[in-house]
């Protein structure tokens, strides 16, 4: 049975909804999906109309609940997001938790801030990025030497992308600085030792950098009649690819010319 709110619990419902909907963006969760949560939580919780929409960078909701005005608020989203398996997991098990048996509306503020404090496991995530790059650049052709260059070099990488996250670059310009450094970095290294080939260990490097769940979001938000979103998205992806291959092709130009 749906929850009696008070008006000021409303209020705060609002809130908190509009705060799960941004964790849930920032996760890398589909424009979907955030919709049909928003609205299944909305109305466990006693609203009889719910009108959400949401693109990558705005959410706006609207509650009415019965006997009451009806409250709309939009909300800004700056991050361009990112991939948080674990925290997006967290909130799925909020909202399911929710529909079967909605708590307090303050005990739903204490969880999702619970939430947001988890910090995403840095051990795993360079974990996976050394396994990755190694493994791309042997399958691609590259000798076990060269597997074992771009492992090393993804811990650079990683460094890097965890220190640019603090910082207030944009997602193309990150990727710029990032791909020539790394580039730059990987053709000094093979000029000096002999027997690495600096595509093979590039192309290791360049698959934890590119935007390919993004994209692939992209696609299925258009698919799913989200269109303005998915366009959106499309278009980030595509500039910060962009960046990628600017920023790599900028640094085998300047190791061509210097050496």
């Amino acid at each position: 049975m749906a929850k009696v709110l008070e008006k000021a619990e409303q209020t705060e419902l609002m809130d908190c909804l509009l705060d799960m909907g941004q964790m849930l963006l920032e996760c890398g969760a589909e424009i979907s999906r955030v919709e049909d949560t928003l609205s299944r939580m909305a109305k466990a919780y006693g609203c009889i109309r719910v009108d959400v929409f949401v693109i990558t960078s705005i959410i706006s909701l609207s509650l009415e609940f019965p006997r009451e005005e009806a409250l709309t608020e939009t909300r800004r989203i700056y991050s361009s997001g990112g991939t948080d398996y674990i925290r997006l997991e967290n909130l799925n098990h909020i909202s399911r938790s929710c529909c079967m048996e909605p708590p307090s509306v303050a005990e739903l503020r204490e969880r999702l801030k619970q939430t947001s404090s988890e910090e995403k496991p840095f051990f795993m995530f360079l974990l996976g990025s050394i396994l990755a790059a190694g493994a791309f650049s042997v399958f691609f052709g590259g000798s076990l030497l060269d597997g074992l260059a771009a492992a090393i070099f993804a811990i650079g990488i990683c460094f890097l992308q965890n220190r640019l996250g603090d910082t207030q670059i944009t997602p193309a310009g990150g990727n710029l600085f990032l791909s020539f450094v790394t580039g730059l970095a990987v053709g000094i290294v093979c000029q000096v030792i002999p027997g690495l080939h600096m595509d093979k260990i590039l192309i290791g490097d360049i698959m934890l950098m590119i935007p390919g769940l993004a994209m692939t979001n992209a696609v299925r938000n258009m698919l799913g009649g989200n269109t303005i979103s998915g366009l959106v998205r499309l278009t980030e992806s595509l500039i910060w690819a962009a960046a990628l291959a600017g920023g790599f092709m900028t640094a085998i130009l300047i190791i061509d010319l210097l050496l």
